[in-house]
């Protein structure tokens, strides 16, 4: 990515990203930024200022190709340079992210799933089989992975964190209640599905 782009600007990026999609399968040709500023419920000036940064220009009359301005965000975004991921944590939601079909289509390749649960250990979840936590540092580095995905309950998060850290994995999407430790040179996203929940039913 050439540009420093904000978490704020990449998440809407994402979401037109959403939206082009779905126009591409209606088979529509052209979108405009009004368009996708009504489906958004935002300011059709930050949907424009947004795909400037894209040097997608589009056209005044008819708005922009939907296919060229898809393409235009997945290059920025980096789309296609494929990440590969590791889930820790065979739960519900290590094992709903497991299943979940669409992460490729961003260039997310998740490649297995880790677990210290023997009743889970040797089941399969979308082809993939459990394995025991002690295999993970081998295949990080044999598979060179990129990201580690934190779905463990929170009581074993900070120490599944020590144990990522000690395999060498610089990258942690976290999805535990915990706020981690880690080294300056580990990066944590925390995905913090209760704050985001509470800000959508703050009003209601």
């Amino acid at each position: 990515m050439d540009k420093k782009i904000s978490d704020k600007v990449i998440n809407r990026l994402t979401l037109y990203h959403c939206i082009l999609s779905d126009f591409i399968d209606k088979n529509i040709e052209h979108i405009s930024s009004k368009q996708i500023a009504e489906l958004l419920h935002i300011d059709d000036s930050q949907v424009r200022k947004d795909i400037n940064l894209l040097n997608n220009s589009g056209k005044s009359r008819i708005g922009y190709i939907v296919k060229e301005l898809k393409i235009s965000i997945e290059k920025t975004l980096g789309f296609k340079k494929t990440k590969k991921a590791l889930i820790i944590g065979a739960g519900n939601l290590g094992t709903a992210i497991a299943n979940y079909g669409n992460f490729t289509d961003y260039g997310l390749k998740i490649l297995a799933i880790f677990d210290n649960d023997k009743n889970k250990i040797g089941k399969i979840i979308n082809g993939m089989e459990i394995q025991n936590m002690y295999e993970l540092s081998a295949t990080a580095l044999k598979e060179d992975i990129d990201i580690a995905i934190l779905t463990v309950p929170g009581k074993y998060a900070q120490s599944t964190a020590d144990f990522l850290v000690n395999a060498h994995i610089k990258y942690i999407w976290n999805f535990t209640p915990t706020v981690l430790s880690v080294p300056n040179n580990v990066q944590v996203w925390n995905e913090n599905l209760m704050g985001n929940f509470l800000q959508f039913t703050y009003n209601i």
